[in-house]
């Protein structure tokens, strides 16, 4: 499965940005990921393909919105209110299973991993 991200750039606090991930096949399941300089990878977003469902971290949850079109194999992530703390490099990320609820924070669930797009938002 090949992912290819993009969308990201710079904004200013407070503003909006849509990513969007394409993906050469349907998989289970699709995340995104976002690492800042220095600190680890850490979970943002995950959809379940089948139904839909979504999940957040704590830190994004009622500001980004995860999504996926079935017919065009891509899943997006829509982040209102951005904040300087969201500047990172966004990962999308596909697995052919959906992880446990439990693990789908975890990197080494998804095998497969877009390119990167860099988010910078100033204060």
């Amino acid at each position: 499965v090949q992912l290819q991200a993009f969308g990201g750039g710079l904004v200013q606090a407070g503003d909006s940005l849509r990513l969007s991930c394409a993906a050469s096949e349907r998989t289970g399941g699709a995340a995104w990921f976002r690492q800042a300089p220095g600190k680890e990878r850490e979970f943002v977003a995950a959809v379940r393909w089948s139904n839909s469902v979504t999940y957040y971290a704590d830190s994004v949850k009622g500001r980004f919105t995860i999504s996926r079109d079935t017919a065009k194999n891509a899943v997006y992530l829509q982040m209102n209110r951005l904040k300087p703390e969201d500047t990172a490099v966004y990962y999308c990320a596909a697995s052919p299973n959906f992880p446990i609820t439990s693990a789908l924070h975890y990197p080494r669930m998804y095998p497969y991993w877009g390119q990167g797009t860099q988010v910078t938002v100033s204060s």
